[in-house]
């Protein structure tokens, strides 16, 4: 065991993708491993350690992988008693297992190469987040316009999805070039689980896509209720760098659960509140 142990603390000193950590924190009865036992898997279900194998430890891996793609945290008891009554295993105790994310990070799509998405995507990297970009058009994705993101997806609008996976961890942020790619897009990124998905673009420009979203895909009311468009805060921004400030102070905003509320106005009706 301390072996395992080792490794698997030599492999957490080392990574820096994202990764899930079992920890077996109670054990009753007999079972292959104790209290203390640690296994790494990564997101592509390679483990390092062990919490005692079989099916126990299969169904755990499946549990981490999940952990990965949400951010939370999970706390499993797995009985190894009887098969039939699909107990994974029969060792005859029971186990607590501890799942962690580590090192995770919430996703940002900026989905739009143009001015705005590159400083988007600077930004969004900056703050931590797992930042892609995606263009069809090649010379507006690529790791020399904005080094060091997490990818570059060169495809068309309509198929995102089929080339990341979107979960309730993913912001997306459409700084795209006009309706023809917003009609060919928005129907897709609304069969996810998308925490956000904004749209740039004037309000007569959103309204002209909601109608036509509406008209030639049938979209209803509550599904496009879910767009931020206009994206962003109103903060009279001008600049690609001021536009990009606006989108992730809304994505933040919606990630932290916030108001977007001066925190001075907010100060003030407290004081109001509590006099």
């Amino acid at each position: 065991m301390i072996e395992d142990q080792r490794a698997v603390f030599e492999a957490l000193h080392h990574t820096h993708e994202p990764v899930a950590l079992a920890t077996v924190i109670r054990t009753q009865g007999s079972m292959p491993r104790h209290a203390g036992s640690k296994m790494l898997i990564h997101g592509d279900g390679s483990i390092v350690g062990t919490i005692g194998g079989g099916a126990m430890e299969s169904l755990v891996i499946q549990e981490a992988l999940a952990a990965l793609k949400d951010g939370q945290t999970r706390l499993k008891t797995y009985t190894l008693n009887n098969l039939e009554d699909g107990d994974p295993g029969i060792c005859g105790g029971t186990a607590d297992i501890f799942i962690e994310p580590l090192n995770f990070a919430p996703t940002l799509l900026v989905i739009g190469g143009g001015h705005c998405g590159k400083a988007l995507a600077e930004l969004g990297k900056w703050l931590g987040y797992r930042t892609y970009l995606s263009d069809d058009r090649p010379e507006f994705c690529h790791s020399e316009l904005v080094p060091g993101l997490a990818g570059y997806l060169v495809c068309k609008p309509s198929e995102i999805t089929q080339h990341l996976t979107i979960t309730s961890q993913t912001y997306i942020a459409c700084v795209t070039r006009g309706l023809p790619v917003d009609l060919a897009l928005i129907p897709s990124l609304l069969q996810t689980s998308a925490a956000y998905i904004g749209v740039i673009g004037s309000r007569r420009r959103w309204a002209l896509t909601v109608k036509a979203l509406q008209e030639n895909h049938g979209l209803t009311d509550a599904e496009l209720d879910r767009i931020h468009a206009p994206i962003g805060l109103e903060l009279e921004a001008e600049t690609p760098q001021e536009i990009a400030l606006s989108i992730m102070a809304e994505i933040v905003m919606i990630q932290r659960g916030g108001t977007g509320q001066s925190m001075k106005w907010m100060e003030a009706v407290a004081k109001e509140t509590f006099s």
